[in-house]
């Protein structure tokens, strides 16, 4: 008979850490832009308060969104990243409390945050816990995609730039799109997989919408589409005008993820003959470890920049 799971590991397995690279790398991103780019003094306390609001605040969605779903009969089977709830390891009623314990500690930081840099971080605040708690609601009615997008992608990028240069730029909310549509891309792989009991019950996706032929486009979108854009942010603006922020050459370190961005796109065109049976099922995973690859590189992109900058001036 198998062991029960302690209490922090319900409480762990609750808040589901493994989908948490899909926020937090926006965070490292956007601070990184904030200093190589915008020339702004890392502040480190100002990184890690932001770095653990943006965990919580995932960490409260995630919680509330396994309540929402359970409780409209959404998840009932167990999968490798089923949360707590599913498994029957915690109740709705302590989820649902663990939940607001987590939004009402990310709040409390945001508005420590908001007060060493003012007005600008509680309007992107504001918006992202809106979106946070009102998931699930978005997510029934086909806004889910654009939730993720905006929450994990633009906003804890700008947010991250904000914290440490104190003033809203277009840079950060421009640049982290490609990432953004990564995050988009996962929360669709996932709704793909799931569009026919999703339909059953009642509820939209961008997936159940579009149909099985119409996801694997929209999934080709985001995966190439990203990688499309870097490039037309590092090229295009130099050919049309040079008040136009750049992004540095050194973002072509992103076709080092074009492989892992085909083997997706394989993955997704074999759904219905599987390598392996599990391929399509965990494609939501996969797509999540590429976003991770694809977030570090751009943050990898920033710093080399940064370096060669201080190579050529020596």
């Amino acid at each position: 008979m198998a062991k029960p799971p302690s209490t922090i590991r319900k409480w762990i397995v609750a808040a589901r850490p493994w989908s948490l690279p899909a926020s937090t790398t926006s965070v490292i991103f956007g601070t990184s832009l904030a200093v190589v780019i915008g020339g702004a003094a890392l502040a480190p306390m100002r990184f890690v308060l932001a770095f653990l609001a943006m965990i919580i605040l995932h960490s409260g969605a995630n919680m509330l969104s396994d309540v929402f779903d359970f409780r409209r009969g959404l998840d009932r089977d167990v999968t490798p990243v089923s949360g707590a709830v599913v498994r029957g390891w915690l109740s709705v009623r302590a989820v649902a409390a663990g939940s607001a314990v987590c939004f009402s500690v990310g709040i409390a930081l945001g508005l420590w945050l908001v007060a060493m840099t003012g007005k600008t971080l509680l309007l992107i605040g504001l918006a992202g816990v809106f979106i946070g708690v009102f998931y699930t609601v978005l997510k029934y009615h086909a806004l889910g995609d654009l939730a993720v997008f905006l929450d994990f992608g633009i906003l804890g990028s700008l947010g991250a730039w904000v914290v440490q240069a104190g003033e809203f730029s277009w840079i950060p909310t421009v640049w982290a799109v490609p990432m953004s549509m990564l995050v988009s891309a996962i929360l669709h792989a996932n709704n793909w997989r799931d569009a026919g009991s999703d339909s059953e019950r009642r509820v939209k996706t961008c997936a159940s919408i579009l149909g099985d032929r119409g996801s694997l486009v929209y999934y080709g979108f985001l995966i190439f589409g990203s990688m499309a854009i870097i490039l037309g942010l590092v090229i295009v603006p130099r050919l049309v005008s040079p008040r136009i922020p750049a992004m540095p050459w050194s973002f072509f370190v992103l076709l080092l993820a074009l492989p892992r961005a085909l083997h997706l796109w394989g993955r997704a065109k074999r759904r219905r003959n599987p390598r392996r049976p599990m391929d399509f099922i965990i494609l939501d995973g996969a797509t999540a470890q590429y976003n991770l690859l694809f977030g570090l590189l751009c943050t990898a992109a920033v710093w080399l920049d940064y370096v060669l900058n201080l190579l050529v001036k020596r």
